[in-house]
């Protein structure tokens, strides 16, 4: 019995060290395809007009206390009540999000082109996948367990708001200064 329980994990541990081989084979040519000033200005731009564009419409609505209550997914509900501090790790966390996103839009783009061919379209869906791993996973791991019941009005403004205010600025970021290096 130990023997097959030894056996099949020894399989296991030899399928993800296919799977990993396969990711950096996967990240090796990705990086030879990228011109590494153009992704950081790409990656920068469409994270940082997004982010932007993101607080600044989360503040107009919620309040200009929405940097604390972001704070309070990485500190508990305890932060909403903090100082300056406070306020500034949420307005970098926040920006860290939004950059972070812009990052994971231009790593896909490298492999699905057609993200840099159509950035309308293709940015209006990843602004709605954004919205939705918000919700669903990040807000219900963060430290304030944020969980629905939601209201229909507040997911379809979460995530038209999502759609232009995130997803259109980093596709087209990405469209504008990801140049791709040709081989």
């Amino acid at each position: 019995m130990v023997l097959l329980g030894v056996k099949a994990l020894r399989g296991s541990l030899d399928g993800l060290q296919e799977r990993i081989r396969r990711i950096m084979m996967l990240a090796e040519s990705i990086a030879q395809n990228v011109d590494t000033k153009s992704a950081w200005k790409a990656i920068g731009f469409g994270g940082l007009i997004a982010g932007t564009l993101d607080l600044t419409q989360a503040c107009i609505l919620f309040g200009w206390d929405i940097p604390k209550v972001i704070a309070g997914g990485l500190l508990g509900p305890g932060a909403v009540h903090g100082g300056a501090g406070i306020y500034l790790l949420g307005v970098v966390l926040h920006f860290f999000i939004a950059c972070s996103a812009a990052a994971i839009y231009f790593v896909a783009s490298r492999r699905l082109p057609f993200l840099v061919e159509h950035p309308l379209v293709c940015g209006l869906f990843f602004g709605a996948a954004v919205e939705e791993v918000m919700n669903l996973v990040v807000l219900p791991l963060s430290a304030l367990h944020a969980r629905g019941p939601y209201e229909l009005h507040d997911l379809i403004q979460g995530l038209l708001m999502h759609m232009v205010v995130v997803g259109l600025p980093i596709a087209f970021g990405i469209r504008r200064f990801g140049s791709v290096v040709e081989a």
